[in-house]
């Protein structure tokens, strides 16, 4: 069928070039619809369930809003894990859902369930749904400046100008802002004015509520118009606030103003942004939509902050302080660059092997055509452009056009040797159609052994389908090509002076190299085969010095610094040490700018306390780095110049980040999370696995949240008390929350503007547990009031600053960064640290997490991957030689691959990952393409051998073997050295890239690299023994049993 194919293709050109176009035309369309990413979106379906309960501290909200939300989210079909927040006054509730969970599918299951647990909430408590967008959504962050302008005036600008003109943007799902001051009217109610005018905060409560009205009335008809009735009663500003009438007596009112002070103040602060250490700015984060193309969504932004620019106020300038759309062209310029290297070196070693340009362009034109399939395949099943699809693409190259490279080489030959006369297509056909089928089944082997890796899950296999999708569909149509579009092309091209292979010099060159090699070999081919065994044995040396983790970091070109603090800082003590960071971390010349922010954005997407800080350093090109500083060694010196007391560091990168906060909760490379059923106990686990956890070698931090760090002050009720002035619980809860808390009751309309108005007590009055306890009143029912501390106890205790739930579980984390040292022998330590320090109580109990958690999962499914891709090749390989013993031939030559990608990984210090996992998979499929070129020739030249032995009469013997082994392997060297050196000269310029995105690449590459190396020696020396000793040892059975049939039969044996 393959062979039928191949002499269709050559004998319908024009049909053939039509097609082709065709393809070209549809895959070039295809590259500029393909969206364009730095990496693909390694994070999991989230939905987020966001509730405000302000005022409210965090065990409150976690009893009441988030315990009840996270218990009923257990149920919710396909989610994967429930993760709980409590913070003062907010909860957030985070169901992670299984892998390929549609988000609106999602979304709709959460709302069912959700509508059936509202009803158990506080009054007036109402959860709504976080954006629709993912984990890695933070697509754009920027400051809004203005020299002459206050932060509050600025923050207005943000929230009521620039926020709504960035939400329209195209895919941007929600816009939050962060820092600065939000205006709100705070009424500061005198008690004794209140107490003298016989008024309580409740009748203040009603009055500003029903002062602040607009309504409709309808229309009315005058001289022959109709006209709209409105009654005006929005409150708009302060003097509006100041005339309320709160009661009047005879004729006389008592206003607002007789009993308050109405002021117009900052509202409560959980979040603050800095810019490069010199002051406090206001920002805005863009939050990406899901399935959006972050670099579209980006441009849309920056349209948009430019068509508003002229419209701010005067001297107000919108700085970007994160713009992810730089990571994504630094990537795509890196891979780009690559590809194109690789293509020309590729293109190079064509023209160097054949020396004749004609020829070489049938390679040359195959592969752009081949990638071009790809893309089009690509924007078909919405596969994004990034660093792992083209990465793809990439290693792919070299492999691409091995059946090209055959095909032409074998046609050279065969038009060399063809009698004259013989049609020069007929010659041409009959080169393709003997190696044509072989060569498909090989490139259908480096297809089909990647398809293992798609059987990976969570972020491994979200990182690294996109690679295995375009290798497949780069290979899939290298293997198409080299049977519909190769033999066209060789008619087109394969003609005019061939330099014969005994002229060529690289041919003359590699024979006289490698014909006494093989000779050697055929005389000693027992000992050969022991020596490469003894090498396979020795390699266990560099796998037992190689260390492991999950996945190599991703150089994004920005460092996040992350420290976290003890809890209860001040939100002002907070903004100064935020500040003081800032301005050292901008003392490195190689830092562009820095941007920090403590606490949270107004966001379901950002759940972080006001202790723990997140610090975006933008940094300069490499090229204005000084001279050997790295990446590595810029965040050692910044770590070591950034030691504060009672300040832990974690040092990562903005997108990772984003996924393992989203994925594990964790932070940093390794985390540990305590599970248990009391906050007091799991605290006293996590400080003594904190403490034997920086015992360990390579520790940098080690970080135990302070659960009880928290500090309240505690008004609880006499109970006897109460029921001897005759009030409730209520009563005093009510006074609590207004008096002290600034309870809302209203909010003013002023144009496009919205404020708050509160209502407190002075601050004097509130300052202290004393004062509180003597100065703030409750009212009683005769119209008397009597101090809260007569009636309740007022103390200052410590208590959660925040809580986390697991699956409904209380937890406790454990922030842990290693330096120095790989994952796997890290965590192998640290276990046993903590086995010998700490004893769990019954119903406590520790799970290992962060990177380490995607390590082991990863580790499970590549011990099933890995067998399943060697059973893949073999089936392939029987299926093409329908003979076992080619067959085990070629799967000798696997474990020798590893040899070379075992020791290149441990001379260049690379740890196991799945990414080197990726590489060998990959390995694989091209180490037993090798061999099975190998064998091809051989076995042509040993059928040619038996045809002669037929002709001239005489049987096969062992001399007539070594001739065909010397035929097959030596002088058809060429061929198989052409593939080997154009697989490896594509995986070359992957190995010395050094743009974002290379770190992972060549990971991939290295063992890829290395593993051709050992398996080209395998295939060339060890193959050759091996089927000399078979075909040796086949001979002499053949004959024994030949001799024994004669002796039966009476005739003597020759």
């Amino acid at each position: 069928m393959i062979a039928r194919l191949i002499r269709w293709s050559a004998g319908n050109l024009g049909l053939v070039l039509i097609l082709t176009i065709i393809a070209s035309a549809v895959g070039a369309y295809a590259v500029t619809r393909v969206p364009l990413d730095a990496i693909p979106d390694l994070s999991d379906t989230q939905v987020i369930i966001y509730t405000e309960y302000t005022g409210q501290a965090p065990q409150v909200i976690e009893d009441q809003v988030t315990y009840p939300l996270s218990t009923a989210m257990l149920s919710v079909p396909k989610s994967k894990v429930v993760r709980g927040f409590s913070f003062f006054g907010v909860s957030f509730v985070y169901v992670i859902f299984e892998e390929g969970t549609d988000i609106y599918w999602a979304r709709s299951r959460v709302l069912e369930y959700l509508s059936a647990v509202t009803r158990s909430l506080p009054q007036g408590v109402v959860p709504s749904l976080g954006p629709d967008a993912t984990g890695v959504g933070w697509v754009y962050q920027y400051a809004v400046m203005a020299k002459q302008r206050t932060l509050a005036e600025l923050r207005t600008t943000q929230d009521w100008q620039i926020r709504f003109a960035v939400a329209k943007a195209e895919g941007v799902a929600e816009v939050a802002s962060v820092g600065g001051f939000v205006r709100q009217y705070s009424i500061v109610v005198d008690p004794r004015r209140l107490s003298a005018f016989d008024l309580t905060l409740a009748d203040i409560r009603n009055a500003v509520r029903q002062s602040n009205m607009d309504v409709g009335g309808r229309v009315v008809e005058l001289a022959e118009t109709e006209f709209m009735v409105r009654g005006r009663g929005y409150l708009r500003g302060i003097d509006d606030l100041e005339q309320i009438v709160l009661r009047a007596e005879a004729g006389t009112p008592v206003l607002l103003k007789d009993v308050a002070r109405v002021e117009l103040t900052p509202d409560e602060r959980r979040g603050i942004t800095e810019l490069n250490g010199e002051g406090e700015v206001v920002s805005g984060i863009a939050i990406q939509r899901y399935g959006q193309n972050a670099l579209d969504v980006i441009a849309s932004i920056k349209e948009r902050l430019a068509d508003i620019s002229s419209s701010l106020p005067l001297g107000t300038e919108i700085v970007p302080v994160y713009d992810r759309s730089l990571l994504i062209e630094r990537a795509i310029e890196t891979l780009k660059a690559t590809l194109i290297e690789e293509s020309l070196i590729v293109a190079l070693v064509c023209f160097i092997f054949l020396l004749h340009l004609r020829s070489a362009l049938v390679a040359i034109v195959t592969l752009p055509l081949g990638i071009l399939i790809a893309y089009t395949c690509m924007w078909a099943l919405g596969i994004s452009s990034n660093i792992m699809s083209l990465g793809g693409i990439a290693i792919a190259i070299g492999a691409m056009i091995d059946a090209a490279i055959v095909m032409i080489e074998n046609a050279h030959k065969h038009l060399e040797r063809a009698p004259e006369g013989k049609p020069r297509t007929e010659v041409l056909m009959e080169a393709a159609s003997e190696v044509g089928p072989s060569l498909f089944f090989s490139l259908l082997i480096i297809t089909v052994s990647f398809l293992p890796i798609f059987a990976l899950e969570a972020q491994e296999g979200l990182m690294f389908k996109p690679l295995a999708w375009t290798k497949t569909f780069a290979m899939a149509a290298a293997a198409l090509l080299s049977v519909l579009v190769v033999p066209a092309l060789m008619v087109l091209f394969v003609r005019g002076r061939i330099v014969p292979e005994h002229r060529n010099p690289v041919n003359r060159l590699l024979i006289w190299l490698y014909r006494p090699i093989i000779t050697a070999v055929l005389r000693a081919k027992t000992l050969t085969v022991m020596v490469a065994i003894s090498v396979l044995a020795v390699s266990v040396w560099p796998a037992t010095k190689i260390g492991s983790e999950f996945m190599p970091s991703l150089n994004e070109g920005t460092i996040m610094y992350m420290p976290t603090t003890l809890p209860g800082l001040s939100i002002t003590k907070s903004a100064e040490l935020l500040q003081t960071q800032n301005r050292i971390i901008k003392t490195f010349p190689e830092v562009e700018s820095v941007f920090g922010k403590a606490g949270r954005a107004m966001t379901a997407t950002d759940p972080a306390p006001t202790e723990m800080f997140e610090t975006v350093i933008n940094l300069k090109p490499e090229s204005q780095w000084r001279p050997g500083v790295t990446i590595d060694s810029l965040i050692q010196e910044m770590d070591r110049a950034l030691q504060f007391p009672g300040v832990s560091n974690a040092w990562t990168m903005p997108i990772k980040a984003r996924i393992d906060m989203l994925a594990t909760g964790i932070r940093t490379p390794v985390g540990v999370k305590v599970i248990g059923q009391d906050l007091v106990e799991i605290e006293k686990l996590a400080r003594q696995i904190e403490a034997a956890i920086k015992t360990v070698p390579g520790t940098s931090s080690a970080f135990a949240e302070r659960i009880n760090g928290g500090y309240y002050l505690d008004i609880e009720p006499d109970r006897r008390e109460l029921a001897r002035y005759g009030l409730s619980i209520a009563d005093v809860q009510e006074v609590v929350a207004s008096a002290i808390g600034a309870e809302t009751v209203t909010t003013t309309v002023e144009g496009r503007e919205r404020y708050a108005v509160s209502i407190r007590y002075p601050r004097d009055l509130r300052s202290d547990p004393q004062a509180i306890a003597r100065e703030v009143l409750v009212p009683l029912a005769g119209g008397a009031s009597i101090p809260l501390g007569q009636i309740a106890k007022v103390s200052l205790v410590r208590g959660p600053g925040s809580i986390r739930t697991e699956n409904a579980q209380l937890a406790a984390y454990i922030f842990v960064d290693a330096r120095e040292r790989d994952l796997g022998s890290y965590v192998a330590d640290a276990k046993k640290a903590v086995a010998q320090s700490v004893d769990f109580p019954p119903g406590y109990y520790a799970i290992w997490s962060g990177q380490f958690e995607f390590y082991e999962r990863a580790k499970k499914r590549l011990a099933i991957v890995v067998p399943l891709t060697l059973l893949l090749i073999l089936l392939l390989l029987y299926l093409n030689f329908r003979r076992m013993t080619e067959t085990l031939i070629v799967m000798l030559s696997l474990p020798f691959a590893l040899v070379g990608g075992l020791w290149l990984m441990w001379w260049m210090g690379f740890n196991l990952s799945v990414a080197v996992a990726v590489g060998f998979i990959a390995l694989a499929g091209v180490a037993a393409e090798t061999g099975v070129i190998m064998l091809i020739y051989l076995d042509h030249a040993l059928e040619a051998r038996k045809a002669l032995a037929l002709k001239e009469g005489r049987p096969i013997d062992k001399s007539d073997i070594v001739a065909a082994i010397m035929e097959g392997a030596v002088e058809r060297v060429r061929p198989k050295m052409m593939t080997v050196v154009a697989i490896m000269a594509g995986l070359v310029p992957i190995l010395w890239s050094h743009g974002t995105g290379s770190e992972i690449m060549q990971r991939v590459a290295v063992p890829m690299i290395g593993g051709m190396v050992s398996s080209t020696i395998l295939t060339l020396v060890v193959i050759p023994a091996i089927y000399a000793l078979v075909k040796g040892f086949g001979l002499e059975r053949a004959l024994s049993l030949n001799g024994a049939r004669k002796s039966r039969s009476g005739v003597p044996s020759t």
